[in-house]
């Protein structure tokens, strides 16, 4: 009777008020009737799909404007009536890139939505929350559409926006009395707690179960739930972490020395002394001065008391199953966008040079006996695998390790080197070979930037074990795929995925060698 009395509401447009007592959601036999959920700050009215609802861009915090930019996430201000969940919300401050839909900067401060994707059929479903990436400086929650995977995998499926570059992670200690720790720059990591918070209080109310979350990521968004993972503010609020491509630089944060001097340069390039100056600047402005600044956490506040790979070691992180891994070509993509995408492919004469400026002297001669140019298609590639390896495939292995000792750890690889290009990629027109580089696994996934993705059957096969080790892992912590080996759980070992003509899924006991992991090691400080 409470959800047919709903449905009568809708269509006889009665007003609906944020103080009414139904919760329910409208019976998917209702007919083309649009789903309505009562949240904690009032109604909103979702979308009814082929593969299930969906209510896209719910605010879950104030917009961070004026007095609140800079500041941490306040819970959003309850409406009256029904707010409209059909379409997604603005993107946070960020430049154009080369992804499709992202042809044009974003310089809209009121950004922190979020998108829910429900599966239809009753019974509390398991719940994922996905941290998108994009180096901390761009992306969305609707990078990804889930909704196929949501409904394949019986999990309800959440995406978040939050702060991005100098609005997220700019550093006032020192100048904002209300940095209450003396230390600021976590304003995009606080957001995605504030999400986790609301999902949390509302989740139920879409059907899912809010003692089953789990938080994942992508790059930047695997290196936000190692930080999340690392982080007080978030304990009990997830059960379970997935991280793909996110442990470069071992998850490391800035530093608050660090963090201060970059804020104050920042602050001078714009002209400014004062947070209150700063406030005053045009998002367009501080766009424009944020280019060059390595913006991230901070460690050494409430936030994040020490480094993540610290609080590992020392248990002092929260001790939740994890699912972590890579992908076996991660550096092609980056070698592309800094070499061919510039119309200079490295050359054999440069490779020794090119080597040396990014790894220095003495550890470059050492990768240029480990990375010899005879052993790789062109000099573009050795330069790609050296730094592929050092930057995203070692501390991925290094990440097993450490986490291992605290709690269960199922480690992969993603080794598709027939996967095609991911979108932003494959729009470029060019015939590089990117094998399994960075972000491509994404694809096997989710709608990729919501769009088909040309997988092959044999890849389609792979995409469907993929989504069912994911699946699985959200639903029981486990991960396991139907008629496929198991995902390891501990060190050493590691799952990596590939097509069945390319040898199919298997476990390996020489991921670490053939990534050179011991000449990556880091170097202890003196």
């Amino acid at each position: 009777m409470r959800r047919l009395a709903i449905v009568l509401i809708a269509l006889a447009t009665t007003l609906l008020t944020a103080t009414s007592a139904s919760t329910a959601a409208v019976p998917a036999s209702a007919a083309q009737a649009p789903p309505l959920i009562r949240t904690e700050q009032g109604w909103v009215r979702g979308e009814t799909t082929a593969e299930g609802r969906q209510f896209l861009g719910i605010p879950y915090a104030q917009p961070p404007v004026g007095g609140l930019r800079w500041q941490d996430p306040r819970p959003v201000e309850p409406w009256h009536g029904v707010r409209s969940a059909s379409d997604f919300g603005n993107r946070c401050v960020q430049t154009k890139s080369w992804d499709p839909g992202y042809e044009k900067p974003s310089h809209t401060e009121d950004c922190l939505d979020l998108n829910v994707y429900v599966p239809e059929g009753a019974g509390r479903r398991p719940v994922m929350v996905w941290l998108h990436g994009g180096g901390l400086t761009a992306g969305a929650g609707e990078d990804i559409v889930p909704d196929t995977f949501a409904r394949q995998t019986g999990t309800v499926v959440v995406t978040v926006n939050y702060r991005l570059g100098a609005m997220g992670f700019l550093s006032t200690a020192g100048l904002d009395r209300e940095a209450h720790d003396g230390v600021s720059g976590n304003f995009g990591m606080l957001d995605q707690q504030a999400a986790l918070r609301w999902v949390r209080a509302n989740i139920g109310r879409f059907g899912g179960d809010p003692g089953r979350v789990t938080i994942a990521g992508e790059s930047a968004g695997g290196r936000s739930v190692c930080t999340q993972m690392a982080s007080p503010g978030s304990r009990g609020l997830y059960r379970a972490g997935i991280v793909q491509s996110g442990a470069y630089a071992d998850c490391a944060a800035r530093t608050r020395k660090e963090a201060v001097a970059q804020g104050t340069a920042f602050m001078e390039k714009l002209g400014c002394t004062s947070v209150t100056c700063l406030r005053g600047k045009s998002a367009e402005e501080v766009l424009a001065a944020q280019a060059g600044f390595p913006w991230g956490p901070v460690v050494g506040g409430d936030f994040l008391p020490v480094q993540p790979s610290e609080a590992f070691t020392k248990g002092a992180a929260a001790r939740v199953p994890v699912l972590n891994g890579a992908n076996q070509d991660e550096g092609r993509m980056f070698a592309f966008a800094q070499f061919d995408a510039n119309g200079t492919p490295l050359t054999a004469e440069r490779y020794p040079e090119a080597v040396r400026a990014a790894f220095g002297a003495k550890q470059g001669e050492r990768v240029l006996r480990r990375y010899p140019l005879s052993d790789y298609a062109s000099p573009t590639l050795a330069y790609a695998t050296a730094y592929g390896d050092y930057l995203m495939a070692c501390p991925a292995l290094r990440l097993d390790d450490v986490l291992a000792a605290r709690g269960p750890v199922y480690a992969y690889e993603f080794a598709d080197r027939t996967s095609p290009p991911f979108a932003s990629l494959r729009n470029l027109g060019t015939d590089f070979d990117f094998g399994a580089t960075h972000v491509n696994e994404v694809q096997y996934l989710f709608k990729h930037f919501g769009l088909e993705s040309p997988l092959n059957a044999e890849q389609r096969v792979l995409s469907r074990q993929m989504v069912q080790y994911w699946g699985s892992f959200i639903r029981n912590g486990v991960p396991r795929a139907d008629g496929q080996p198991t995902m390891p759980d501990g060190q050493e070992r590691v799952l990596s995925l590939r097509t069945p003509s390319q040898g199919g899924n298997s476990q390996s006991t020489t991921v670490h060698r053939e990534h050179q992991c011991g000449l990556w090691e880091p170097q202890p400080s003196v």
